[in-house]
């Protein structure tokens, strides 16, 4: 099975600790801009002045809103994995179930609260209601790498196949619990994970 590659959004890096900031600065306010008027009211502009740069300054790294939501995706899925690696890390080796109880509850908790995350979280959301194949291969690609060592099996592709079904059933039923409760219902999310371990327990235990 191929794994997806993805080409990054930006057109220029930031190089300097200071440009570094700036585009960080420029992201949260997208992040921003984002709950508060959605995609299709989301501007360039209104994105500069929200960051306080000037709006040469978001041309610098994006040429479009596109290419902004989908950075922001970019860094969604970056902090996502730092998140459940440092989770994994300080409660040591608990077994797969717990693995999987963190990879999800860390999901749950950046679509409660990450600013932008219930339009872009990892690139599939934008334009509203398109659902697209790659984001969930990049999400599994990512798990894979992320949780062979863990589990103590190759990275082959077996176990991205396994993590595939697993991240897009997830992606249904997550999107399914936040449309019957704005929080998320605690029901449905309860039979995701039962579904969840019933699938994994026949390839990971």
């Amino acid at each position: 099975m191929r794994a997806v590659s993805h080409t990054p959004s930006l057109r220029r890096a930031p190089v300097q600790r200071r440009s570094a900031e700036r585009l960080a600065r420029i992201l949260d306010a997208c992040a921003g801009l984002l709950d508060e008027v959605g995609y299709d009211d989301l501007s360039t502009r209104a994105v500069a002045e929200r960051a306080g740069v000037p709006i040469g300054s978001v041309y610098r790294f994006f040429s479009n809103k596109r290419q902004m939501a989908d950075a922001l995706a970019e860094r969604n899925l970056e902090r996502f994995t730092d998140r459940v690696t440092d989770r994994l890390t300080a409660a040591g080796d608990r077994g797969w179930r717990h693995a999987m109880d963190v990879v999800l509850d860390t999901y749950l908790d950046m679509k409660r609260t990450a600013p932008g995350f219930s339009l872009v979280d990892f690139g599939n959301q934008i334009p509203v209601g398109a659902r697209r194949a790659e984001p969930n291969h990049r999400v599994a690609d990512r798990l894979t790498a992320m949780l062979s060592g863990y589990l103590g099996r190759p990275a082959d592709d077996d176990l991205r196949r396994t993590f595939l079904v697993a991240v897009e059933t997830a992606d249904a039923l997550v999107d399914l619990a936040f449309r019957v409760a704005p929080e998320g219902d605690e029901k449905v999310i309860a039979e995701l994970r039962a579904l969840l371990r019933a699938y994994l327990a026949r390839v990971l235990d």
